[in-house]
């Protein structure tokens, strides 16, 4: 028997779009030195929606100093300045919202701990049950990917774009899109719905971050 997850998506066309898909920036490991000053220079290259601070095996003190130069560049920019996995980091840091994958804790937990205004983000992989789930938990958004290879997070999980579709026509919450993402392949995801697209290497693996993000403007309008 097919199971939900395995479905037809076909059925669910591309949304007609009311606003532009935004670019939601990830970081790369190294977030020290002169990371600071290539963070600035990709939010000097268009709108940038949201920043999620992604550094694994780093106490969370050190991680803590390391946030805060990049969290007051958020702030500057009008940027929100995400925290991944961990509540207690996002909780000390008075960040704008936690990114949670499948097993850093509850959503419900999360929202107890961090307040009603914090944003909450949930990784469902390729998995529409499990994204389901979090809607229902209270997620401000669902991600799914990586919708292409990846080597900040190398995944197995391949879903369609039409699993973007599928969710904005039946969901409000917002939907992400992650995965390898470049200016060469994001249009197929923006066009089936992605509310936003997270990009790590795309921008901060490139030369000039502010340049990569201006290469996203114009795929980005849909």
């Amino acid at each position: 028997m097919m199971t939900e997850d395995e479905a037809d998506l076909t059925a669910f066309a591309p949304p007609t779009r009311t606003r532009a898909c935004e670019l939601y920036l990830i970081s790369p490991q190294e977030v020290g030195g002169v990371f600071p000053d290539r963070l600035k220079a990709a939010f000097g290259g268009g709108s940038v929606a949201a920043f999620q601070l992604r550094v694994k095996n780093v106490g969370e003190h050190e991680l803590a100093l390391l946030a805060e130069p990049l969290q007051r560049i958020c702030a500057d920019h009008d940027v929100a300045f995400i925290v991944n996995d961990s509540m207690r980091l996002a909780k000390r840091l008075g960040a704008d919202g936690v990114h949670l994958g499948q097993s850093d804790g509850d959503i419900r937990e999360a929202r107890a701990l961090l307040g009603p205004a914090v944003q909450i983000g949930r990784t469902c992989h390729d998995s529409r049950h499990l994204a389901m789930d979090a809607g229902e938990a209270g997620a401000d958004y669902v991600a799914f990917g990586a919708f292409y290879e990846t080597t900040t997070k190398p995944s197995h999980y391949r879903p369609e774009p039409a699993i973007l579709s599928w969710w904005s026509a039946l969901f409000e919450v917002p939907c992400v899109a992650i995965g390898g993402i470049t200016p060469a392949n994001a249009a197929p995801l923006i066009a089936a719905g992605a509310d936003f697209i997270a990009v790590c290497q795309g921008v901060f693996g490139a030369e000039d971050p502010g340049k990569a993000v201006a290469a996203f403007a114009d795929v980005l309008k849909g």
